[in-house]
């Protein structure tokens, strides 16, 4: 059982290559065009908009929380605005915009392939002598790594706005103390890391939308199940690719080096 397991990942994780490599190499043919493009970062980031909106302001309030009562009684308080903006940056904002795209953007890519290829449109693209890669992979690969790093930059200022909140509504801290201490904690550095791990979230999210959607087999069954293998596969790239990103980060940058 483990065996199989351990194979279909490999062949897995080869679908994710060789998609990869013949987007890229799609793309060096012949760029996608602005209109598909478009309609896809409006798809990924305009209409996820709301749901980072709500993620951002509740795991701020919940964050805060928890942690500045938590260490209240230890006298750690005045730490509480320090410790969650590297928080904030290093990991919620990119990881909590990854995984809630994983769960709607993923998932509605995977379908409407997987719909595509069921109801033969796919096939129509290529008698029509286009290119699947031009009309369906690269605009929404594309999108997810425009829009991923901006929607983790707009999570991370409204998780800490959150933050500034309820550290004046619950921990008696000022609003210009909290603001202080995160601005004077977060570094270009860190700003870097937040700005720049989206990225590799963002085809964690569109390689297996896409591979799964494109090789759905079953008729309409077959979609159910390539949706939900595009938002597992996805959700577990994203922690694999942030664990070697993290390690990277302290190897580069580690605190008193």
């Amino acid at each position: 059982m483990v065996a199989v397991g351990f194979k279909n990942s490999l062949v897995i994780l080869g679908g994710l290559a060789e998609v990869l490599k013949d987007s890229i190499v799609e793309f060096k043919k012949r760029r996608p065009s602005l209109e598909d493009i478009s309609t896809q970062i409006i798809n990924v980031g305009v209409e996820s908009l709301p749901l980072i909106v709500i993620t951002a302001i509740s795991s701020g309030f919940v964050m805060t929380l928890q942690f500045g009562l938590g260490i209240e009684k230890y006298g750690g308080k005045p730490y509480v605005p320090k410790v969650m903006a590297l928080a904030t940056f290093l990991e919620l904002a990119p990881v909590f915009t990854a995984l809630m795209c994983s769960a709607r953007v993923g998932a509605g890519m995977a379908s409407e392939i997987g719909s595509m290829k069921v109801t033969q449109q796919i096939d129509a693209i290529r008698a029509l002598g286009a290119s699947p890669y031009q009309k369906i992979y690269l605009p929404r690969i594309i999108a997810c790594l425009v829009t991923f790093p901006v929607l983790t930059v707009i999570m991370a200022l409204l998780a800490l706005v959150a933050t500034s909140v309820i550290a004046y509504a619950e921990l008696n801290l000022g609003f210009l103390f909290t603001y202080q201490k995160i601005v004077t904690t977060v570094s270009s550095w860190e700003f870097f890391c937040t700005a720049i791990k989206p990225f590799g979230f963002a085809l964690s999210v569109a390689l297996p939308a896409c591979y799964f959607g494109m090789n759905v087999t079953d008729g309409t069954k077959g979609v159910g199940r390539a949706t939900t293998m595009a938002v597992v596969t996805g959700s577990m790239l994203i922690f694999i690719i942030d664990y070697i990103m993290t390690k990277i980060y302290w190897l580069l940058y580690p605190y008193g080096g």
